[in-house]
């Protein structure tokens, strides 16, 4: 069930970003120099934990 949540959750994000312009969040470490880019996107796994956490606590309390 985990699982299966988990893969729905990331083919959303992955159409979400290619539907959209928007591809990081406000608050998301962006580095690029010369021949390296670093990402850490530290406000998007913010706004997937807790959108998961609530998805889990919702799928927990049915199942009960």
């Amino acid at each position: 069930m985990v699982g299966a949540v988990t893969i729905i959750m990331g083919l959303m994000i992955f159409l979400i970003s290619k539907m959209s312009d928007l591809k990081w969040l406000p608050g998301d470490i962006v580095i690029r120099k010369k021949d390296f880019v670093f990402i850490f996107p530290i406000t998007t796994m913010i706004i997937i934990s807790i959108v998961l956490t609530v998805i889990l606590n919702i799928i927990s309390k049915f199942f009960k």
